[in-house]
């Protein structure tokens, strides 16, 4: 999406110009058809648009505890208003499977949630801290592994190229390779879109390394520990209350 701007330069007059922005649209996830969340996101590009929410939103069940793997998901599919395929992009709906039972109330998040913020809404704190059981790393991961992340993932930030305006979150092994990298305006929602891909291809990444281009949030490790990654690496520095979350939990966390 571009817009006219200008351009200033120190000791030079002002220029016009085209600027490319991120998208930030509204996403309501649905399940079993009954509304349970609004979070502004970043949707995909062309053809990557409802895979990206697809991911998204499983990625924030998960991370709600209302699923626990897979087979707890039967289909994820737009809902039926608004583009020329009768499918409205910005509404999702998620239907569980039958051996999955889900109760609306168990859901104390309200309906909306920001950008900027994953855990907005929620109803209490003792809500947030959801109980997920610990985790351990198998094995250490070295220092020059982790070194190397942060340029390994800004590579594949072809959004943030453009724009300069959006967090990102991969997945990689313990050689530092890369597995999964997603884009989004929220960084909270980046991180559910690499665990909801890693849910929907059916492996758990209980032996992986998390990067988020942002700050280490106490919801970024709740997220990670939903998932089972056992290890949480930022390019920025962490919250005491994230420190608090990682020693509980088992996790390793470098900021």
């Amino acid at each position: 999406m571009q817009r006219k701007i200008w351009k200033i330069r120190s000791g030079e007059p002002a220029n016009e110009a085209h600027d490319e922005l991120a998208a930030e649209e509204p996403l309501e996830i649905r399940v079993n058809g009954k509304a349970v969340s609004v979070t502004m996101r970043t949707p995909g590009d062309g053809a990557d648009r409802p895979v990206h929410d697809a991911e998204l939103a499983a990625g924030f069940l998960l991370s709600e505890g209302i699923i626990t793997s897979p087979a707890d998901l039967d289909r994820i599919e737009p809902c039926g208003r608004a583009n020329a395929a009768g499918q409205d992009l910005n509404v999702l709906n998620v239907f569980l499977s039958a051996s999955c039972t889900f109760d609306p109330k168990s859901l104390t998040r309200h309906v909306f949630a920001s950008s900027s913020c994953g855990l907005c809404g929620k109803a209490t704190i003792d809500a947030i801290h959801q109980q997920f059981a610990p985790v351990y790393a198998p094995a250490p991961v070295t220092a020059d592994v982790l070194l190397g992340l942060p340029h390994t993932l800004r590579r594949a930030q072809a959004t943030f190229a453009r724009t300069g305006g959006l967090h990102a979150a991969g997945l990689f092994d313990r050689t530092g390779r890369l597995l999964v990298a997603r884009e989004d305006i929220g960084r909270h929602n980046a991180v559910d879109k690499v665990i909801g891909h890693a849910l929907q291809a059916g492996w758990t990444p209980d032996d992986h390394i998390l990067l988020v281009s942002g700050r280490a949030s106490f919801e970024i490790m709740q997220k990670a520990l939903a998932a089972r990654v056992p290890v949480v690496a930022a390019v920025s520095a962490p919250s005491s209350l994230a420190v608090d979350f990682a020693s509980e939990s088992g996790q390793t966390l470098v900021g």
